[in-house]
């Protein structure tokens, strides 16, 4: 057998990196042998590196919850609550720049499309869903990261929390200084105007979400805006990671009770609920009404690409709410 060289230790490190942190600190060193003796065997065997990518993909879905993978019911909510907040924060970030740009091109012109006015009235109403039930699981996490706090857990919780801060200060620094541009600003046509989507929050969701958006294939006029907005527009999704990122460790790393895990279960259940309204309000002015939707906005490439991502990120919330109540059953049994 010959030694696989620096290109076989080099493939074999990258490798091992398809799979979660978890798993390479515990069988990583003795993996990395194997690959290094597969590459020496069969320097050039792509069969070999696609199974060894996926199977790395599957551990990291397993790793998620998104998978069927027995666990201990502790450590199954845990997990699959933390891969809920990521999946939940993706959804809001497309949810919220379909959302925006429907009720912006309200502003001007009233809807006439009876698929865009449902849009205008059923996606409101399950943000505010999910904002209350994002309270109200978030409250009891807080007090219990600060008891954890207080027992000296600090080094293991302050990266986390450091990432939420930091995340949720630049979103709503960010955003409130941003939604002074808003597109809408000016318009007395529409669905602000009606009382249906309040025009602060409809300029806010806007500046959060500006990221998302068509002016990225139109670089004449992405142009014209000012350099800071344009960097917003850069800078903005690190926020919406940072946030999601350090809500998932926070959850990860806390220990609540038996009670408080069964209680935010039950919500994550109400959660991908309220996402599935939601994005069946995004559908109705996506797929149904088009063009003719409302006033000098209409429904394009970007915003079925962001139908798809949200569809993604519902389909994950659901399978890791599943799996949440159904751990929630047999730790409370």
């Amino acid at each position: 057998m010959t030694a696989p060289g620096p290109r076989g230790e080099r493939a074999a490190v990258w490798l091992l990196r398809c799979y979660p942190r978890s798993w390479r600190a515990r069988y990583g060193d003795e993996f990395t042998e194997v690959l290094l003796a597969e590459f020496a065997e069969r320097p050039g065997s792509w069969r070999m590196v696609a199974n060894v990518i996926t199977a790395g993909l599957l551990a990291r879905l397993s790793g998620a919850g998104l998978t069927s993978s027995a666990r201990e019911p502790r450590e199954q909510i845990r997990i699959s609550l933390a891969t809920l907040g990521c999946a939940v924060a993706a959804f809001l970030a497309f949810g919220g720049a379909i959302w925006a740009q429907l009720s912006t091109s309200a502003q001007w012109s009233a809807p006439s499309a009876g698929a865009a006015r449902a849009a205008l009235a059923i996606m409101p109403a399950a943000a505010a869903i999910l904002v209350v039930l994002a309270l109200l699981a978030a409250l009891p996490l807080i007090w219990c990261a600060v008891v954890a706090l207080a027992h000296g857990q600090a080094g293991e919780l302050a990266v986390p929390a450091i990432l939420v801060v930091l995340g949720a200060v630049a979103m709503i620094v960010g955003g409130h200084h941003f939604e002074n541009a808003w597109p809408g600003t000016g318009g007395t046509a529409g669905a602000a105007s009606q009382g249906l989507v309040p025009g602060g929050v409809a300029a806010f969701s806007w500046a959060t979400t500006l990221s998302v958006s068509s002016y990225w294939a139109h670089l004449q006029a992405l142009r014209s805006f000012p350099h800071p907005e344009i960097a917003w527009m850069m800078l903005s999704p690190l926020a919406w990671l940072g946030l999601a990122a350090g809500s998932a460790g926070l959850v990860r790393r806390l220990r609540p009770s038996a009670r408080l895990l069964a209680y935010e279960s039950r919500l994550a259940v109400a959660a991908a609920a309220a996402m599935a309204v939601f994005a069946c309000g995004a559908g109705c002015w996506v797929l149904a009404a088009g063009s003719a939707a409302a006033g000098p906005f209409h429904a394009g490439v970007v915003d079925l690409a962001g139908l798809a991502a949200m569809t993604l990120a519902l389909l994950a919330a659901g399978k890791v709410a599943a799996g949440a109540y159904r751990a929630a059953l047999a730790l409370t049994a």
